[in-house]
């Protein structure tokens, strides 16, 4: 890979881009990486399966945690996604630790949460990412742009709390 950063380089005049400095290893893993957490584990009928699959990819899950079907985790942070014990993640959430001109920003989600069909949580903004507390609810088609309290309810897009955090 080396040669050809040399040569990009030189050919184009400006620095290459970073997947240059990529192994060999790394050009191989990523791409079945990028199969499994898509193709394989969303599709998975058994939820042991799909914790299987999801863990093996390297993404941080708890115990006894439930992930739905054809649910989407950001395959390209993998170790900024993180999920605590209990969780329960219903069918087609899309978990977002990076985007275009955005910083790659961590998603943690807190014991015990449950998060709704087909919500979206993005970790734009503010340099920690996205926490959502223990015991919170995402209601179904949320838009998660902010941080949730812990035992808070949040619904809509873009969410607004509307039960507040148990004291």
């Amino acid at each position: 890979m080396r040669l050809l950063k040399k040569l990009y380089e030189k050919r184009y005049g400006k620095p290459a881009p970073y997947y240059y400095d990529y192994s060999i290893l790394t050009i191989i893993k990523k791409p079945i990486r990028k199969w499994i957490c898509q193709c394989v584990a969303p599709n998975c009928v058994s939820n042991r399966m799909r914790i299987f699959w999801y863990r093996r990819c390297g993404f941080q899950i708890g115990k006894n945690v439930f992930i739905g079907m054809k649910c989407y985790l950001d395959d390209m942070c993998y170790d900024m996604l993180k999920i605590e014990d209990d969780v329960i993640i219903s069918y087609g959430v899309y978990f977002a630790c990076h985007g275009r001109n955005q910083s790659h920003l961590p998603i943690v989600v807190g014991k015990g949460a449950y998060i709704g069909m087909r919500s979206n949580i993005i970790s734009k903004g503010g340099e920690s990412g996205r926490m959502i507390g223990p015991g919170a609810v995402i209601g179904a088609c949320t838009l998660v742009n902010q941080d949730i309290p812990a035992g808070a309810t949040a619904v809509g897009v873009p969410c607004r709390i509307i039960k507040g955090a148990v004291q």
